[in-house]
C-alpha cells in the first residue's frame, strides 16, 4: 500500500503523463464529466461518474477499420488502425471496472478476437478510484460490485488528507514504480471502505432483487404481457445504451470520398428501427419488440452465453439520462415481482 498527499495529486499526475499518456475526468462548462487527456491545470472531477462510460477509452464511438483507395481499376487496401501508445486512466469507479469483464468477454476472449480492442486493453492501465459518495441512483452492489473494493491494475482510496495506492496486478505495479509515492500500512483503508459500505447500505435500490433472472429464464419473460405497457413511453432516442458501459453494438460503414473510401465503425443502439435491418426487412419491427431486446440482453441473454453473468453494472447511468424514466430497475421490479 502506498499513500500521497491529496494536495500532490498534480504532482502525480505530471510524473504518469511523462512516461504515457494519461487520461483523468474532468467537468466540462456544462458539469459533465468526461475522462480526457491530461495537462497542467487541469482539476479531476469530484463527480461520481462520467457522463459516458470509461468504455470510451476502449471501444471509441467511432473508429476507422480500413481504408480503400481507388486508381482506375486498381483498388490498394490501406489499414487505417491508428499506432496505439501506453496509456492510463485515472478515476474509474467499479462499476466501470466491473463493465470492461463483459466487454472482454466479447471483444478479447471470443474467436475472432476483436484486434483494435484488445490492442488497447493490452496497452491500458486502469487505475480505479473507490466510490467516496455513492449516489440514490446507483444499485452496483445487486450485481455484486462492491464501490469500497474497486478492481483495475491499482485501486485507490480518498482517506483523510491522503490518498491511499494498491497495486492489483503485474501493470499495476509497474505504474507505481518509482512515482512520488509513500509506504502506508496495508490497512489504511479499511476506515474508507467501512465508511462507504455504511453509505450503500442505505441506498434506496441496495435490496434489488435479481433472482427471478438470469440464465434460462427465456421462456419465463419472453411473452410477458407486461413488455407492453413498461415500452409504451419508450422514444426510442437510443440515450440508455449510448451512457451505458457494457453496451457493445455497432454498424460498420463506407464513406466515399470520391478516390478513398473509408470504411468505419460507430456504435448502434438495439433501440433504433433501423437496427439489424435487412433487405427483407426489420426483424423487430415494434417499439416493445426492441425495448425488450434490449433488457432481456442484460437480464437474460448475455448471461446464458456467460456462465450467468449479467451485462448490466449498476452504473445508475440509465436511471439518470432517460427522458422518459424508463430504466432497467423499473424492468426488473414490474417483471419480477410478477415471478413471485
Amino acid at each position: 500500500m502506498k499513500k500521497l498527499l491529496k494536495t500532490n495529486l498534480d504532482t502525480l499526475f505530471q510524473a504518469i503523463a511523462s512516461r504515457q499518456t494519461l487520461y483523468i475526468p474532468v467537468e466540462d462548462a456544462g458539469k459533465q464529466a468526461a475522462f480526457i487527456p491530461y495537462a497542467p491545470g487541469l482539476v479531476m472531477s469530484g463527480a461520481l461518474n462520467t457522463a459516458r462510460s470509461a468504455k470510451d477509452l476502449f471501444f471509441p464511438q467511432v473508429e476507422s477499420l480500413v481504408n480503400f483507395r481507388m486508381d482506375g481499376k486498381h483498388i490498394e487496401i490501406v489499414s487505417a488502425e491508428a499506432e496505439a501508445k501506453p496509456f492510463v486512466l485515472f478515476g474509474v469507479r467499479a462499476c466501470d471496472a466491473r463493465s470492461f469483464d463483459i466487454l472482454d468477454r466479447v471483444f478479447y476472449d471470443a474467436e475472432p478476437q476483436d484486434t483494435f480492442y484488445a490492442h488497447r486493453r493490452d496497452l491500458g492501465t486502469v487505475v480505479t478510484l473507490a466510490c467516496g459518495a455513492p449516489e440514490e441512483t446507483c444499485f452496483c452492489t445487486a450485481f455484486d460490485i462492491d464501490p469500497a473494493e474497486p478492481a483495475g491494475d491499482v485501486s485507490v482510496w480518498e482517506s483523510g488528507d491522503f490518498y491511499l495506492f494498491r497495486a492489483n496486478t503485474e501493470k499495476g505495479e509497474a505504474l507505481l514504480r518509482d512515482l512520488p509515492l509513500e509506504d502506508a500500512s496495508d490497512g489504511a483503508a479499511d476506515a474508507a471502505k467501512d465508511a462507504i459500505r455504511k453509505i450503500t447500505d442505505l441506498l434506496p435500490l441496495k435490496d434489488l432483487d435479481l433472482t427471478p433472472f438470469g440464465a434460462g429464464k427465456t421462456q419465463t419473460f419472453f411473452d410477458d404481457p407486461a413488455w407492453a405497457s413498461l415500452s409504451e413511453s419508450c422514444v426510442g432516442c437510443g440515450t440508455c445504451t449510448f451512457v451505458c458501459p457494457t453496451c457493445q453494438c455497432f454498424d460498420i460503414r463506407d464513406f466515399d470520398g470520391g478516390k478513398e473510401i473509408r470504411r468505419y465503425r460507430c456504435w448502434d443502439s438495439c433501440m433504433y428501427s433501423d437496427f439489424t435491418q435487412m433487405s427483407a426487412g426489420q426483424p423487430r419491427p415494434t417499439q416493445k419488440e426492441r425495448f425488450r431486446q434490449r433488457f432481456m440482453h442484460k437480464l437474460v441473454y448475455y448471461p446464458d452465453m456467460h456462465e450467468g453473468l449479467f451485462s448490466c453494472v449498476g452504473c445508475g447511468r440509465c436511471l439518470q439520462k432517460c427522458p422518459i424514466h424508463m430504466n432497467i430497475v423499473k424492468v426488473i421490479r414490474t417483471l419480477g415481482e410478477e415471478t413471485k
